[in-house]
This record gives structure tokens, sequence and C-alpha cells, in this order.
């Protein structure tokens, strides 16, 4: 379990996140230089060097993602520049991508940074230039819509890559593009000019997914908790039907794959400061803004308690919580996570993931009247960045492009890298846990006072 430090504070981590920022520069220089469009989209390192791995390429708007990111907190006018050459000249696809659920962390870390910095005032204000953004962000909301399942209880969800009878948690983090979308008054069009409101497609998939791939400790079968988490849910597309949890990447359908468990701490978390946004008036035809909003925060809570639970003491979890050699070591729970050790891996990228979420939960729940309760959760949060931001997580080899070690890929296909003499992957690093490290430290620390906090939609 968690042991949550109470007396960090951000200030406290400032000197870490410096030295976080020092580190990333060179390292994203170099994969600049080496993952040119002939390479392949970076995804995992091997020996400390980014390799490809064709699957569905979701990892290219973390690369140029983690570009714009650098540029936001130390103001480095040359990865403004690689971040925003590279998405003119090579995202234009990904927004109209009609084959996958991933527009959210493709078009939102690119497109919608851009968008961001230039709201914030953090780059030239340019008409022209943001309606580029705003233009790219409508298409990819409204492609992302058009994948689309319905349910036999009257909602629906965007159907992962494996086809319309898939649901994945991590497209709940994945929706901030469905969210932009709505944000910037745009919609879904299609046959004989049907419009389709993009809040009601947000919202019906928020209520899918916090039902079928989150666990409340019901009795739904006999591996109920408070805050299991499926990573695919499985539906009769002849009629709606749900008929199982399953998984892709991780190790069983009854137990928990901790990246997707972060994946919905951090999407429920998002999409509850995203409908602060939102007039209440706008939730009338879909049932009203309590019981929506009460979904997304039942589903935050339980996971994020599921997580705090389930992890070693330091907050880095296991790449799954019922992964089998688990067993053969002395009580994992009860210290800090050993990377090393020869049984199973852990997943730092599920930790950064995650803690986003829970600070993002904490925030929330400040401004909500719960102030107990969020500063538990946000002081976990930053007990796991503290733990994030030294080694043996923080890569501080010059030599090797990762900035976060110890992150893993999918382990039933064993595509992560085994070091020579070892038995499970570590010591390597992925592009989404460097994005999500970058993008943790970004929500976490906002120096200037007159910066506002980030949030993925722009600033309030």
């Amino acid at each position: 379990m968690l042991r949550i430090d109470e007396s960090i504070t951000v200030a406290s981590l400032r000197p870490a996140l410096d030295r976080l920022w020092d580190l990333a520069g060179p390292k994203l220089l170099s994969i600049n230089q080496t993952c040119t469009p002939q390479f392949g989209t970076p995804v995992f390192t091997v020996g400390g060097k980014y390799q490809p791995q064709g699957w569905t390429e979701w990892t290219q708007g973390f690369q140029f993602g983690c570009t714009l990111l650098q540029f936001d907190a130390t103001g480095d006018e040359q990865f403004l520049t690689i971040g925003r050459d590279n998405t003119f000249q090579r995202m234009a696809t990904h927004a109209s991508h009609t084959g996958v659920h991933d527009h959210g962390f493709n078009n939102v870390s690119t497109y919608g940074n851009l968008r961001r910095l230039m709201l914030e005032g953090r780059i030239p204000h340019d008409p022209r230039e943001l309606a580029f953004y705003e233009l790219a962000l409508k298409v990819s909301s409204a492609v992302q819509a058009s994948r689309w399942s319905t349910t036999i209880d009257g909602d629906g969800y965007i159907y992962s890559f494996n086809g319309p009878h898939s649901l994945f948690c991590d497209t709940i983090r994945s929706l901030r593009s469905l969210s932009m979308g709505y944000h910037l008054g745009h919609e879904l069009t299609g046959e004989n000019d049907l419009r389709t409101s993009l809040l009601d497609r947000l919202l019906q998939h928020v209520r899918t997914t916090a039902k079928y791939n989150v666990y409340y400790g019901e009795g739904r079968d006999l591996y109920d908790v408070w805050g299991r988490v499926a990573h695919e849910s499985i539906f009769n597309v002849n009629d709606g039907r749900y008929r199982c949890p399953s998984t892709q990447q991780g190790y069983s359908p009854f137990s928990t794959w901790t990246r997707g468990l972060a994946w919905i701490m951090v999407g429920a978390a998002e999409q509850l400061e995203f409908l602060e946004t939102v007039d209440e008036d706008a939730f009338t035809p879909f049932g009203g803004k309590v019981g929506n909003v009460g979904v997304l925060l039942q589903a935050a809570r339980a996971s994020s308690d599921f997580y705090i639970q389930l992890s070693p003491t330091d907050g880095i979890p296991y790449w799954d919580t019922g992964a089998p050699g688990l067993a053969h070591m002395d009580r994992p729970l009860d210290h800090p996570a050993d990377p090393f050790n020869a049984y199973e891996p852990v997943d730092s990228s599920a930790a950064a993931i995650g803690a986003q979420g829970l600070l993002r939960l904490g925030r929330y729940l400040q401004r909500h009247n719960d102030p107990a309760a969020g500063t538990h959760y946000f002081q976990a949060g930053l007990t796991v960045l503290q733990r994030l931001l030294d080694e043996p997580y923080l890569s501080l080899d010059a030599n090797h492009q990762g900035l976060l070690l110890h992150s893993v890929y999918h382990r039933p296909r064993q595509w992560d890298h085994v070091p020579n003499g070892g038995t499970v992957p570590f010591g390597e690093s992925t592009m989404w846990g460097d994005y999500h490290l970058l993008e943790l430290a970004v929500t976490a620390d906002r120096r200037d006072p007159s910066q506002p906090e980030y949030y993925f939609f722009g600033p309030k």
C-alpha cells in the first residue's frame, strides 16, 4: 500500500523538477535527430535508444508533445520550433485517422498543446494559426465520435481499434479529443445531415466505461472489488449486450493492468475538470449535470483508492496486480517496488499517468467542499512524483534517450527489452512514459502566479 507523505510540497520538489527539465532537453534533441520520418514513430527504447513498433502509431503525438512541454516549462524556443514544425508537417493523418480511438493521445498532445500555449499567452497570438489548430482538433473529435457502438441499455461507446465489440478503458483519457471538439462548438454530421452532439457522445462513453470497465464491490463477478479496472469490455454487436471483461495488455480479465487503471484515474479526473466549464443547461437533454458528474467522480475515486491500496509503498506499481510472478516475491506491496527483481516488471509509466490523476482529483475535491479527501489524493500524487524524480526511475545517463526508466509496453507479447542476463524487462523507457512524466511535472508546478493551471482544453 502506498505510504503517503504529507510533508511533501510542490516547492520542496522544485530542485528535482529543475533537474528533470535539464535532463530532458538533450534527450529530446537526440530523439529529434535520430527518429526521422523514415525511421518510424519511436515507441520504446532498446539499450537506451528509441525504436519503432508498428501497431497503431499512437505515440507520434507524445514524441512531439514532449518538446512542447519542454518549451512550456523552460521557454527554450528550439523545442517550440521542433514541436510546431513537426505538428504542421506530420500530424495531419492522425487528425483524420478513422481506424483508431487514440485521437486524444496524438492530437491533443500536439495541436491541443499549441492551442493552449497560444491562449495562455506563451506564444504570439496568430488568429490564422489558432484557427488551424482548432480545425485539426474539430476534425479529430468528429472522427473519434464516429467510431460508435450502442449498448442495450441505451448508451454507447467509442470502440477501440479491435473493432465495434471492444471498449478500452484507456479511451476515457483519449476522450479529451471529443471534449475539445465540443469545447470548440463542433458536432458530428452524418447521413442526411443528421447532427449528433459531441457532449452526448462524451457523456455516454463516460457512463459506459464507468459502468462496465470499473468495478465497485457490487458482486458483478467473484473478483469485484472497489476500484478494480478491466482493460477491455466486450459487447455483442448484434444486440449491444455486455458479454465479459477482457484484456490485450494485462495478465487477466479478472486482474488489473495497472496502466489501464491509471488511464481511468487521469481520464476521469480530467473530464471532471472539463465538465466544470460546461453550463448546467447543456446537460438537460442528457440526464442532468449532477448525475453525470457523479458517475465520473465515483470512477475517479474508486480507481484512485485501488491504486493507493494495491501499489507498493513508494507508489510505483507492478505491471498487473495479478501478475503470477508476484506470488514468488516476499510481500511485494509491503516494500518499495523493485524494478530489478527476477519475477515481474514494474511499470513506471503507470505511475506517471496515475500520479497526475491523483493530483487532479485532489485539486477537484479541494474546490468542491471536500478538502480532507482532496489533500489525501493530492499528497498521494506528490508522493509518487517525488519517487519518479529520483533514481532508479529518472534516467541520469546522457547516452540513454529515455527519461523515465522501467516502463513497459506489452508484457504478454514480450515486446519489451530484457537485458542480457535478466529475466524480465527493466531499464528502458517508453514514449508515453516520458510524455506523462513531463506532463505530470507541468501539472504540478506552475511557478509564475500569472500563469493559469494546466488544463488540456486551455485556460478556464
